[in-house]
């Protein structure tokens, strides 16, 4: 199992990150992660990163397909891999219902359509290929110049089985978030199988989550941390159908489902075994890498908190996966 972490801040200047960049360096971090963002967006970010001399795969889990055309966000994604010299995934979601309507003028009838048109577009691109499709939602007919690049990966956001069938048949890889782990192993995990089945693909994509997590310290308020981490998500109805999905019983009241994420480990949070038998339970769902997200810590607590406290658990989970 791989561990990767996301920056758990979006920066007004790439450089406010850089630490974050030398934390993943010096642990030896698999990937480096970043959500969409609002304020600056990841890809000049990392590509700050690579001119700062900080040589690192990375990540996006996930950008919003609304935001981009798939032969942008397929330009992009190989500009990205070219300017650092290191490996991509370029990982993409439809959003909201509410995000689609503001950006597109009405929301896309079916997600799931939406989804298996723009990573198929995005993947022949990336690939060489001459991408042509006359779809619901993307016309195109075309190429991007071939050009040997690192590896690119494309991702899809998955939360719900639907969605998850989808990935199996056109992803590289499967991005979850707030998932817990038996919902993957009874749900999303034979999703991803079933679509890979149904495409004729020789295996799934590869299951990555992205795991809110926080350390027990003296002090520390569990809920305020994974209120400043997830609030958004538990406010949205994607989020709250697969939560209660997963067993979850969720209100709508973020203030009272908090407990609920703790409880059943959709936020992860306890002393140093505690958290590490909580990521084994996700690597035996079937998660293959493991990206912690301290946005929460962060939130709460600032940059320099959430970078000691992603170095002990990198620390600590490194040994205990090598043991």
């Amino acid at each position: 199992m791989k561990i990767s972490f996301l920056i758990p801040f979006v920066p007004r200047r790439p450089a406010q990150a850089l630490p974050f960049a030398g934390l993943a360096q010096w642990t030896g971090t698999d990937r480096v992660w970043q959500g969409q963002g609002l304020l600056t967006e990841g890809h000049s970010m990392f590509s700050h990163f690579a001119g700062a001399g900080f040589g690192l795969d990375t990540g996006f889990g996930v950008s919003l397909m609304p935001f981009q055309h798939p032969y942008e966000a397929a330009l992009r994604a190989r500009s990205l891999a070219l300017t650092t010299g290191r490996s991509v995934v370029a990982g993409f979601g439809p959003g909201g219902r509410q995000l689609q309507e503001a950006l597109l003028g009405s929301a896309y009838r079916s997600p799931l359509t939406a989804a298996r048109e723009y990573l198929s577009i995005v993947r022949d691109l990336l690939a060489g290929r001459i991408a042509e499709l006359d779809g619901d939602y993307f016309t195109v007919r075309a190429q991007l110049e071939p050009v040997p690049t690192p590896a690119i990966e494309t991702g899809l956001g998955v939360l719900r089985p639907k969605m998850a069938r989808v990935a199996g048949e056109v992803a590289d890889c499967a991005i979850t978030w707030l998932t817990p782990a038996q919902y993957l192993t009874d749900t999303i995990v034979p999703a991803l199988h079933d679509g890979a089945r149904a495409a004729g693909r020789d295996a799934a994509p590869r299951l990555v989550s992205i795991v809110p997590v926080a350390l027990q310290m003296p002090k520390r308020d569990p809920r305020a941390v994974a209120l400043a981490s997830n609030r958004a998500h538990l406010s949205l109805p994607h989020y709250q159908d697969m939560l209660r999905g997963a067993g979850l019983h969720i209100s709508g009241d973020p203030e009272k489902d908090v407990d609920q994420l703790i409880e059943h480990g959709a936020f992860v949070h306890g002393d140093l075994d505690t958290i590490t038998d909580r990521i084994l339970q996700l690597h035996k769902a079937g998660v293959d890498e493991i990206v912690l997200n301290l946005s929460g810590v962060n939130g709460t607590e600032g940059p320099q908190a959430s970078a000691r406290e992603l170095a002990t658990l990198i620390g600590h989970l490194t040994q205990e996966i090598a043991a």
